[in-house]
């Protein structure tokens, strides 16, 4: 009996886990489903870049990542921010330009950024935050605290030099840099394969560290890799590699229709293939959470109209703030200065 009460205490905060990763991708889901629909029916400030369908990379990852370990993302970084623990109040405010948002509605939905959550910033630069987290990794090795660098990009961004650069870098210092090439097989509008030769785990070989290529659609996969690596980093043993073969539904902007004029690069039938529950990284899991026991239709259906609830809410605190200060751009650039 006590062996029962045993195992059960140590299922329990597992099984807790579990949900909390299906509760985070519903979350990221319904942020960017509501994004989308807004961003067509009434616009949205700048461009608008969604990970619907790549969920599960992002939150596989920052499962396994403390408040203060440090993150990098990318101009498709809503999820990576929600994954991380960001507000979606104050990221939908930013996005809507509004003096409530995270970045006072300065940085907009391609520089989402909260450093008391570890999240250094999404970035509008392809590859730019490569860098950053190879400087944040700098740091978290000489304050000795154990913390890990995480950042994402895409397999576009493994075509820019600075990849080689940080990787070089992370590897010859054993800095404790995890990097996370969400591989979705486009660059923007680019079939990836018609642009980058051979394989991208390869040039992470290259340098000595360890690489796991992993099925980015698996959100228990993906946190196995991220745990792996996360305690390299943590033991001082230097960087990783981690690349989740994934996919995104939507296009690589919201107004890919309008820049495109009725051009394509992918066929209806191939995103079909990747919205079945089969791949899709939500019904997947999902489903398996079912099979396990530990998630019914009643339950998955609370814990999705709250996540719904905690979006529709997100929306009204944006719609019910006031519009970003014109004039903070030109404060902010005067700081410390005579100016």
């Amino acid at each position: 009996m006590a062996s029962r009460t045993t195992h059960d205490q140590q299922a329990e905060p597992w099984a807790a886990s579990q949900l909390a990763m299906l509760e985070r991708m519903l979350l990221i889901r319904h942020a960017e489903t509501r994004l989308a629909r807004t961003a067509k029916e009434t616009g949205l400030p700048g461009g608008v870049h969604l990970s619907i369908g790549q969920e599960a990379s992002a939150v596989g990852i920052c499962s396994q990542l403390e408040t203060d370990d440090w993150m990098t993302s990318t101009h498709r970084g809503h999820g990576h921010f929600l994954a991380k623990g960001g507000d979606v109040d104050t990221m939908f405010a930013e996005i809507w330009g509004k003096r409530t948002g995270i970045c006072r509605g300065m940085g907009g939905s391609m520089h989402v950024a909260d450093f008391s959550k570890g999240i250094i910033g999404a970035n509008g630069i392809v590859g730019g935050g490569l860098a950053i987290a190879t400087g944040a990794a700098l740091a978290a090795q000489l304050d000795r605290r154990g913390r890990a660098a995480v950042c994402f990009f895409g397999d576009g961004a493994a075509n820019q030099g600075v990849f080689m650069e940080s990787m070089n870098v992370s590897s010859i210092w054993k800095l404790p840099t995890i990097f996370v090439c969400e591989n979705n097989g486009l660059s923007e509008f680019t079939v990836s394969s018609t642009v980058t030769a051979g394989k991208l785990a390869d040039r992470a070989r290259a340098f000595g560290m360890p690489v796991e290529v992993v099925d980015g659609n698996d959100v228990r996969a993906v946190a196995s890799v991220a745990r792996a690596a996360v305690e390299r980093c943590r033991r001082g043993e230097g960087p990783s590699y981690i690349e989740a073969v994934t996919y995104r539904i939507h296009g690589h902007l919201e107004a890919e229709d309008l820049i495109l004029a009725g051009g394509s690069y992918r066929t209806p039938e191939e995103i079909d293939i990747w919205r079945k529950a089969d791949r899709d990284p939500i019904s997947r899991f999902r489903d398996l959470l079912a099979a396990e026991g530990l998630c019914d239709p009643e339950t998955f259906a609370a814990m999705d109209d709250a996540a719904l609830e905690q979006v529709e809410a997100a929306v009204a605190f944006a719609e019910g703030s006031e519009a970003a200060d014109p004039d903070l751009a030109r404060q902010l650039m005067f700081v410390g200065g005579e100016g």
